[in-house]
């Protein structure tokens, strides 16, 4: 089994991702959803914890073999950010989704020399809107972005869409199609249901695939 099919067998294993396509969930936007992810769940199991970061390790030497320093999304990729840099023995730092109202009134926190290179750890990719923002700021910072690496993705349009906008390479660990694949296998859900979950990440915002 290889490592995007086993982080999703352990996103569902522990519940950090459920799919309910016959009962959605709403999310703060109001969108009807059959997936739940949060990935901060994982951080509660350590063999899962450390498969995940191993595969950060992985990914990270192959494809941005230049990384001189990890930035943590806040809040979800701060914890993620740490474990690997302190396993790659990098420094490390995160991005506030705000300038922080007293002191120094930082919205990076670490130190980041000029053109340092950069990889932002992010728990989980939707549209990518909270991300474009971090590479905004680092970039304003003289840092060199290398990419976004991220647990998992919906692969949904919109978020190809704006990291292409923004010139920005974006790497996950798994994502939604091999997950549904995987559950699939696992029996957590049936065939039938299959087209309601490949039809509503077309287009989240149209709820026709809730009768599909």
């Amino acid at each position: 089994m290889n490592i995007e099919n086993i982080i999703a067998k352990n996103l569902l294993d522990i519940q950090a991702v459920s799919l309910r396509p016959n009962e959605p969930f709403t999310w703060a936007s109001g969108i009807k959803s059959p997936i739940y992810c949060d990935n901060r769940f994982v951080l509660s199991f350590p063999e899962k914890r450390d498969a995940v970061v191993d595969a950060f390790v992985s990914m990270i030497k192959e494809q941005y073999p230049e990384v001189e320093m990890l930035m943590g999304t806040a809040t979800a990729g701060i914890s993620w950010a740490a474990l690997v840099a302190d396993r790659m023995k990098l420094p490390m730092g995160y991005v506030r989704s705000s300038n922080k109202d007293h002191g120094k009134g930082n919205k990076i926190e670490g130190n980041l020399p000029v053109n340092t290179k950069v990889v932002i750890i992010e728990d989980l990719i939707s549209t990518g809107g909270s991300v474009k923002g971090v590479v905004e700021a680092l970039r304003e910072a003289n840092a060199q972005v290398l990419g976004v690496a991220a647990i998992f993705t919906y692969l949904l349009p919109a978020s190809t869409e704006l990291f292409t906008s923004i010139q920005c390479d974006f790497k996950t660990l798994s994502n939604y199609d091999i997950l549904i694949e995987v559950a699939k296998e696992m029996n957590y859900i049936k065939e039938e249901d299959m087209d309601k979950l490949r039809a509503w990440k077309q287009d989240p915002k149209d709820e026709s695939w809730m009768t599909k």
